[in-house]
């Protein structure tokens, strides 16, 4: 009898043992997951107040940049229409001062590279000052150039060629006048003259620019 008493406690001192030992495991496995849950919910709740907050920047620049874009257009359209335009000239007519002012700051500095144009640029001014046209060179960086259409940051490229022409003293003075009062800019780098006052040989070294268009880029952010 006693023998059976002592086996009947040590085995339910082993099942409570066990019991004991079953139930930790589930403390300890609800308790793990607790945590780990827990911080991901935390995580989550984070990024999401991280995205609400990129969100609420974002509409708030995109408020704006919608202001400064009205803003732009109110200004853009009043310099359009100015009349007389920058040069004193008639904003709808079609001579050499005449032209909206937007069109006149395109005429003034392109925005791609293109040297055939500006040979017969050269050429219609030269030929306005009655003299004759004896050479226009230059390099044609077409094949160069043609990376640097548009830009994230653009600056003036420079655009050397050379002239040389032949007339009166008082004629080369006025083409010299006349690149230096241009819309479009002209530097000027070097002049050499032979000849006399009534048939004058000149050689015009100079350069003018172009400027590739601005690219505006639309990124897209993640938000980690």
């Amino acid at each position: 009898m006693a023998r059976t008493t002592s086996f009947t406690k040590r085995s339910l001192i082993t099942k409570a043992n066990s019991a004991i030992v079953a139930a930790t495991t589930v403390a300890a496995f609800v308790l793990v997951f607790t945590l780990v849950a827990g911080k991901a919910l935390v995580s989550q709740l984070g990024y999401q107040n991280r995205v609400i907050s990129a969100k609420k920047t974002a509409l708030h620049q995109l408020d704006n940049d919608l202001s400064a874009r009205d803003t732009l257009k109110t200004s853009y359209d009043k310099f359009v229409k100015q009349d007389p335009n920058l040069l004193a000239g008639n904003p709808t007519g079609s001579g050499a001062q005449d032209g909206d002012n937007a069109t006149l700051i395109l005429d003034s500095l392109p925005s791609n590279y293109d040297f055939p144009a500006l040979a017969t640029s050269l050429e219609k001014l030269i030929g306005s000052q009655n003299l004759k046209i004896l050479s226009i060179s230059g390099t044609d960086e077409e094949a160069t150039q043609g990376a640097n259409q548009t830009s994230t940051s653009p600056a003036a490229v420079k655009m050397p060629f050379q002239v040389q022409v032949n007339g009166t003293y008082g004629s080369v003075q006025s083409l010299v006048n006349v690149f230096l009062s241009s819309i479009r800019p002209f530097q000027i780098q070097s002049i050499q003259i032979t000849g006399n006052e009534s048939s004058m040989n000149a050689t015009i070294t100079a350069q003018t620019f172009y400027q590739p268009g601005k690219v505006f880029n639309i990124k897209q952010d993640t938000v980690q």
